[in-house]
């Protein structure tokens, strides 16, 4: 059975304590550039943990990613037909 997960993007002062969020979920990513990482933990304790790292003097602000509430399946899409025939042959 998969668990449903959620991404928090935490956004940083400093990225020397960034490896100690390894400890609160996995850690996907971690831009040097734009000083954030992307945490991925389980969706029942998502808001909860933001609030715990929320909390750390390192971090600017937590965000939760709108991934999991967004539709994915979409009405009166139709495939285009040179792609389709594509398709078809392999290409």
């Amino acid at each position: 059975m998969l668990t449903e997960r959620q991404a928090l993007i935490v956004w940083l002062h400093s990225l020397k304590p960034a490896k100690s969020l390894r400890k609160y979920g996995n850690v996907h990513y971690v831009s040097k550039k734009m000083k954030y990482a992307v945490l991925y933990c389980n969706h029942a304790e998502a808001s909860d943990l933001a609030e715990k790292i929320a909390a750390f003097s390192f971090v600017k602000k937590v965000d939760l990613s709108e991934k999991p509430f967004l539709k994915v399946d979409y009405e009166n899409s139709r495939p285009d037909k040179a792609k389709e025939y594509d398709y078809k042959i392999g290409v």
